[in-house]
């Protein structure tokens, strides 16, 4: 399976190697483009400066050239917070995804947007400082009324970014509970 990951408002950090890595072990081939140009944060309020400086359009724009030459084998778009709002947006516009798994982030749908079951799995702190409880589940019906096939997972108690060890947010448990469901997710693409 050939998966496009997609950095958080932190920049391409070791935790997203990381997690390349573990879905490469899992026997995926994946790609990680740095849409940050190498800069990385050190706090969210530096990652939001970062993804401020260079704008949504230009993000999107980098996301596209990275995930052009690879969508004709039909991609699994993958991201974490912001990269995870960055593959929605690319999943949705491509006719040939093969799937969706957001980590910790989601996306505005764009009107009329639709998908042919296109298989969505998300999982997110609860409660989650940037993806409030109605901002979900107004999200979560959007997607069904695209056609997303679409499984959330909530994780009480863990902080935003709790899949990334080297962050306040860690939370062990629940990205152990998150990398096993999402790798059977993968698998079953």
């Amino acid at each position: 399976m050939d998966i496009l990951l997609l950095h958080s408002t932190f920049g391409l950090r070791p935790a997203v190697h990381a997690a390349a890595d573990l879905l490469r072990d899992a026997g995926h081939e994946v790609h990680v483009p740095d849409l940050f140009g190498g800069r990385t944060a050190e706090t969210v309020e530096d990652g939001m400066r970062i993804n401020e400086e260079i704008g949504r359009d230009e993000l999107l724009r980098r996301a596209v050239q990275a995930a052009a030459p690879l969508s004709e084998r039909g991609l699994v778009y993958a991201g974490f917070s912001l990269g995870a709002a960055l593959a929605q947006n690319l999943a949705l516009a491509d006719e040939k995804a093969r799937g969706l798994l957001l980590l910790h982030g989601t996306s505005d749908i764009a009107q009329g947007a639709t998908v042919d079951d296109l298989p969505v799995q998300l999982h997110v702190a609860e409660p989650d400082p940037f993806e409030s409880e109605d901002w979900l589940n107004s999200w979560y019906l959007q997607m069904r009324r695209a056609g997303a096939d679409v499984e959330v997972y909530r994780y009480p108690g863990a902080g935003h970014l709790y899949t990334d060890p080297d962050l306040p947010d860690h939370d062990a448990e629940a990205a152990r509970a998150t990398w096993t469901t999402a790798l059977g997710f993968l698998d079953s693409l």
